[in-house]
């Protein structure tokens, strides 16, 4: 081995069909191995908790069980919407919010149960198992190669009749060995194409359970955006910096009945009790505004989050609307926008 590094010694080449082989093998594994972490980092892009689980992995004992990063954000979403209060729009859209993302942490448990079982497991198998089979048959051929080299110098070298009759015989018998384990290798070798239609299989697997996991969050956000949906877009927009244009159909009665109406319960029960008792009385009362809402027009009255203001109601007013004051600023002001106050 070392002379032929060296130039200093004939080599036996292998035919350019196990070579080929040989190459495309060492290539499957290759890429096998990338796309395997790579598979890995996108369904965990977390390394410590890869670490942590290949070392329980590698003791042979369950991880502990954790909630995962959509999971753990939809608790916090619930627990601050039931702390401001289920009642309020905001609290009961945070838990709408909270509990859309628990379901998508589900979706994505699954995801990782799927995807290690029917395609990281058999990319595994084959770097683990195959392929080292195929290692372990390749040394033992260029082993083989090597003693048939070596017999070959002999014979080259013997003078002597019976030292080259005995280098003969050695040569074939190395000979012999060699063309037997290059034998044993080829069909080794060929297998890797049955592998490539497996891990074809197995990627339509992945493939399936990613466009399962993607429907299942598509639908929970479409159904949690229906929900959200119904609120009146000044709602989804508080921060006016992130609406380029100022939403004219808020000032809408017919959108505001709609909006109004779907409303979580408690809300639209104070907001209805006090409307008609602020009515019946004929008097003022103070409230306090639930969000930010911009005038549409001069009759109309800006408001601040938080802020409280006297409202009371005009005979042949529409009844989604009351008229507001603040300190000498006056104008109608939409009255699911409103908490009245005891």
């Amino acid at each position: 081995f070392t002379e032929e590094k060296l130039g200093q010694a004939e080599k036996t080449e292998l035919d350019a069909h196990l070579e080929n082989l040989l190459s495309k093998a060492e290539c499957t594994k290759l890429w096998t191995e990338k796309i395997m972490k790579q598979t890995e980092v996108l369904l965990q892009p977390n390394p410590n908790a890869r670490i942590e689980e290949f070392v329980y992995e590698k003791l042979d004992r369950k991880a502990p069980s954790r909630m995962n990063n959509p999971e753990l954000l939809g608790q916090y979403m619930i627990d601050a919407g039931n702390e401001f209060g289920p009642g309020t729009a905001y609290g009961n859209a945070l838990i709408k919010c909270g509990e859309t993302q628990k379901r998508i942490g589900t979706a994505d448990r699954e995801l990782i149960q799927t995807s290690a079982i029917n395609f990281l497991t058999p990319l595994r198998n084959f770097i683990e198992g195959d392929y080292k089979t195929i290692t372990k048959e390749r040394k033992l051929l260029q082993n083989k190669r090597l003693d048939l080299d070596a017999a070959k110098t002999r014979l080259k070298k013997a003078k002597v009749a019976e030292a080259r009759a005995a280098s003969e015989q050695e040569v074939r018998i190395t000979q012999s060995e060699f063309d037997r384990q290059a034998e044993i290798t080829r069909l080794l070798l060929e297998g890797i194409s049955s592998t490539h239609a497996h891990h074809l299989r197995c990627l339509n697997d992945f493939v399936e359970a990613q466009m399962t996991y993607y429907a299942q969050c598509y639908q929970y956000m479409l159904d949690l955006q229906k929900q959200l949906g119904s609120f009146p877009s000044t709602f989804l927009s508080n921060n006016n910096q992130s609406s380029s244009t100022p939403v004219q159909s808020v000032s809408t009665p017919s959108v505001l009945a709609s909006a109004s109406a779907s409303l979580p319960s408690v809300s639209n029960s104070i907001v209805t009790s006090g409307i008609s008792e602020l009515k019946s009385l004929s008097g003022s009362r103070k409230a306090r505004v639930l969000y930010d809402y911009d005038a549409a027009n001069s009759s109309e009255l800006s408001l601040l989050a938080d802020e409280v203001i006297t409202v009371y109601s005009i005979p042949g007013m529409d009844s989604d609307w009351l008229m507001g004051e603040r300190g000498n600023q006056k104008g109608k002001v939409p009255i699911t926008y409103l908490e009245l106050l005891n």
